[in-house]
């Protein structure tokens, strides 16, 4: 049986598959907390935009804030892809992985003076400007280094994704990009600065987005700017649509690639604008529904006939050894995250909460699950290959899971768990 989202996984009888791996094996081979990742779907994922981009001027940029782990950077740069990056850190990630710096775009509302500059002796491909206050520092810092910086202005075109609000980034009331009404004042105030060059127009208008719509009328908003600031005399090269296609997680039914590319493209010519260079930034979509974090059963503990007020409102805990620590999506937007044993038992079973160890009553990973399980099995969180390991933390002085990356026959451990001593190397006692 194939499971919803990747090809890549399945249930062949009781055992769960990644990659014909068995993930059971895995889990107890290099111990739990510990995420998967299938190379072969992250590859697949990629090759989904490029084949619908074929043809046309174009640069897959993976929003690396997805995951960042070293292997997954190099396994997209081997593949042809750029980077969008929004941090010094993240763009040495890239250059650590064999990323290209002429392949990446550098986005974020808040960038220091040392990021522009590192950025700037790196040779990035273009700085996504998001406010006017930024483009003033970055003409600073490009002229003290004796460069002209090429910079793309993130509009805000006040399109609605109809996401989380925590993930939407399109709106009035969101913190990012420069508002549409003061795109063409702004663009103008760009030309005239000699240390910037401009180049293109971004924009992103969220994540985990379902459909088709919001991505037609955000790019409708930015033709309409590119044609009143082309009629000023500043020439754009570049449309960059951003990224945000969503994944399956439960039952959704977002837009396949070649189906949202396609979409694009049709209006892009539709208007006139088919010669222009098109560039996206996914992120979720190439890497989510490539991992899992697999996690051990620790305890039990019924609960739901228990209560004192005879009600039926108490609840059966499923205790298992990943965390919010390891994966806070469940608890930050209170996402649901399908959770299957990696080894089927038969027979009825009961309605469970999995919770973590953390010292939180938000610890939870998934809540009214039907499941069959005992202390010792290992259970695998779908879809965990975005935002899982990317947002981890050492809350509770908890080490970071092992990563582990699958490529047909062969294992490769990619992260080494964290040691506990590592946790405080960097503290000194007074």
């Amino acid at each position: 049986m194939t499971l919803p989202g990747s090809p890549f996984l399945a249930r062949r009888g009781a055992a769960l598959e990644l990659e014909g791996h068995l993930l059971a094996d895995l889990g107890r081979r290099f111990g739990t907390p510990l995420f998967v990742y299938s190379r072969q779907a992250m590859r697949a994922a990629f090759q989904a935009y490029e084949q619908a981009l074929s043809g046309r001027a174009h640069l897959v940029c993976y929003a690396m804030k997805a995951n960042s782990n070293l292997a997954v950077l190099q396994t997209f740069a081997r593949a042809g892809a750029g980077f969008d990056i929004v941090s010094g850190g993240e763009l040495a990630r890239v250059l650590a992985a064999g990323g290209d710096p002429s392949r990446v775009v550098f986005s974020g509302v808040g960038k220091t003076r040392a990021e522009m500059r590192q950025a700037l002796q790196a040779g990035v491909r273009c700085f996504n400007v998001e406010s006017e206050g930024e483009l003033e520092r970055l003409n600073e810092e490009a002229l003290a280094m004796g460069r002209r910086a090429p910079v793309s202005l993130r509009v805000n075109p006040d399109v609605d994704a109809g996401t989380h609000p925590y993930i939407s980034t399109g709106l009035k009331a969101n913190k990012f990009g420069i508002a549409h009404g003061r795109a063409l004042a702004t663009y103008q105030r760009a030309a005239s600065l000699p240390g910037l060059q401009v180049v293109g127009i971004d924009c992103h208008i969220g994540s985990q987005i379902t459909q088709l719509a919001p991505y037609l009328d955000a790019l409708d908003r930015l033709l309409d700017l590119v044609e009143a600031v082309e009629a000023v005399g500043i020439p754009i090269h570049h449309v960059d649509v951003g990224g945000g296609l969503g994944i399956t997680y439960a039952d959704e039914q977002p837009p396949q690639a070649s189906a949202l590319v396609a979409g694009l493209l049709e209006r892009l010519d539709a208007r006139g604008h088919g010669q222009r260079e098109l560039l996206f930034e996914p992120g979720r979509s190439l890497v989510g529904n490539a991992g899992v974090l697999l996690t051990e059963v620790l305890y039990l503990k019924p609960g739901r006939d228990e209560d004192a007020a005879g009600d039926g409102l108490g609840k059966n805990f499923c205790i298992v050894d990943a965390a919010m620590n390891d994966l806070v999506r469940p608890a930050m937007y209170d996402a649901f995250m399908a959770i299957e044993p990696c080894v089927r038992r038969a027979g009825p079973g009961s309605t469970w909460d999995v919770v973590g160890p953390v010292c939180e009553s938000g610890d939870w990973l998934g809540r009214d699950r039907p499941l069959a399980v005992q202390p010792g099995d290992i259970l695998a969180v779908l879809s965990a290959g975005a935002y899982g390991m990317a947002m981890a933390s050492n809350y509770n002085t908890r080490p970071r899971a092992a990563e582990v990356m699958v490529d047909g026959a062969q294992v490769h451990l990619i992260r080494e768990r964290e040691a506990l001593s590592s946790l405080f190397a960097q503290e000194r006692l007074i």
